[in-house]
């Protein structure tokens, strides 16, 4: 680990950084992109972002969110690689690995409690509700005024990460930054309209498809919803992934634990966890080579389906 105070120190070293998130981003993981993309450039610096996954279009409405490119070898050498919101390198693709190669130094800055500190340089926090409340923080090291498009894009990032600061992981210091961020001109109707009331039509058709297969376990504690390959293709969102879907299964009454089940090609299988808060699902997503947060978190596996389904739910009924 490093001090903020040293991370800020390379940032202002280098000329040349290249931004990346983990794959298939949340609205933490891009707003902490832009939000210091936007920020290094008033600087005067080269800052260049990439995702092996688009953007989904609810995040749209943040500035510069088109800057955000797939992974292309960068072959000028002598830059940064900044990871944000990435636990770990196998958080992204072998693409983007290899478009990092000629990389000078790796810095690795991210809330996730399970972080490999895998960079040269690493600041995690996990007391940190979200990246983006690191960013402000680093920001202000700096000396970096906050403008309008850095708050709206730090907020989004902090509203999706409390679940519009309904997660116990919201602070008062989450309250304070965000507070902060409304000063400097981020926008709540921006964000409510467009991350809240402005679902495409693909996501309800798929969440209209995960609701025909929810299922509850015996006692009520667990709850599960499945998506095919072929009902994704049907709702015209095989590469769309949304991030509310899956918390219909924690909105019943009496359960602990939520998944969703979700086939992305043939024999792999992405499933998300959830948790009311007695059970810490991060620490399940590990066993499965996955990771997250206490009350969310993922994996992937290889597999049928209904393999997977079957092996997820022995081991969640073990602990509920």
């Amino acid at each position: 680990m490093n001090p903020l105070e040293e991370i800020a120190g390379q940032l202002l070293q280098y000329d040349h950084l290249v931004l990346v998130g983990h794959a298939i981003p949340d609205g933490d993981c891009i707003g902490s992109i832009l939000g210091l993309q936007s920020a290094l450039q008033t600087l005067g610096k080269k800052v260049e972002m990439i995702l092996e996954n688009p953007v989904p279009v609810i995040y749209h409405y943040l500035p510069d969110w088109g800057g955000i490119k797939p992974p292309l070898p960068i072959d000028r050498p002598g830059f940064a690689a900044v990871y944000l919101d990435c636990s770990d390198q196998c958080r992204v693709s072998d693409e983007v690995r290899e478009a990092l190669q000629k990389a000078a130094v790796t810095i690795n800055i991210d809330h996730h409690p399970g972080n490999s500190l895998f960079g040269d340089y690493n600041y995690v926090n996990p007391e940190a509700a979200a990246t983006a409340e690191i960013i402000y923080e680093l920001l202000a090291i700096m000396q970096i005024p906050v403008s309008e498009d850095v708050a709206n894009c730090l907020y989004a990032g902090i509203i999706m990460d409390t679940g519009r600061f309904l997660n116990s992981n919201t602070t008062s210091l989450t309250m304070k930054i965000a507070s902060e961020l409304l000063k400097r001109g981020a926008s709540v109707d921006l964000a409510r309209n467009n991350l809240f009331e402005s679902k495409p039509l693909r996501e309800v058709l798929l969440l209209k498809h995960a609701l025909k297969h929810l299922s509850l376990s015996e006692d009520g504690r667990i709850a599960w919803m499945c998506l095919t390959l072929d009902e994704a293709e049907q709702a015209d969102a095989r590469d769309y992934h949304p991030e509310g879907i899956i918390n219909y299964t924690r909105m019943i009454a009496g359960v602990e634990v939520g998944l969703l089940f979700r086939e992305v090609e043939t024999g792999r299988v992405k499933v998300g966890f959830r948790s009311r808060g007695r059970v810490d699902v991060a620490s399940l997503a590990r066993e499965f080579g996955g990771g997250g947060h206490r009350l969310a978190a993922g994996a992937s596996f290889e597999g049928s389906l209904e393999s997977v389904m079957s092996q997820v739910l022995a081991r969640i009924k073990d602990v509920c």
